[in-house]
């Protein structure tokens, strides 16, 4: 079953697409955030050309675990996006997966021109990979 993240945020906002079998993820593109309402429906027409089973959104949690503004919007946006697509969502820590992206692209010897088109993409895989081995632990 198909799973798709977001790694939403203010300005853009990741995608990446598991395999057909949910075992692994892959970046697809960053999407430009110009309001919510077009972000849902370019998400929710994402979801239904890639027969996508579930969403996880990221939602940067502070170092404590509790939520500030950006979490809040981000679990906010989630619940719309459920709305929008008529698909469970669920939401998961995306704390420090910008960073990581950024560290891998470097590493990846990306120049720092194109890195910023890359990280959000980047960002989404490493959330959804993350949920999609927690949803592989769970007892069946």
């Amino acid at each position: 079953m198909r799973a798709l993240g977001i790694d939403f945020g203010e300005r853009r906002i990741g995608v990446a697409i598991s395999d057909p079998e949910g075992s692994y993820a892959l970046p697809s593109e960053s999407l430009v955030r110009t309001d919510d309402a077009s972000a849902l429906a370019a998400i929710a027409a994402i979801a239904q050309r890639e027969n996508i089973a579930w969403i996880v959104v990221g939602e940067p949690l502070r170092s404590d675990g509790s939520a500030g503004p950006p979490a809040v919007r981000a679990r906010r946006f989630a619940a719309r996006l459920a709305a929008a697509s008529g698909l469970p969502v669920e939401t998961i820590d995306e704390t420090l997966t910008s960073r990581e992206a950024d560290h891998r692209l470097r590493e990846a010897g990306v120049p720092p021109a194109r890195r910023k088109e890359r990280r959000d993409a980047l960002a989404a895989q490493l959330l959804l990979q993350e949920a999609l081995d927690r949803h592989r632990s769970r007892p069946a």
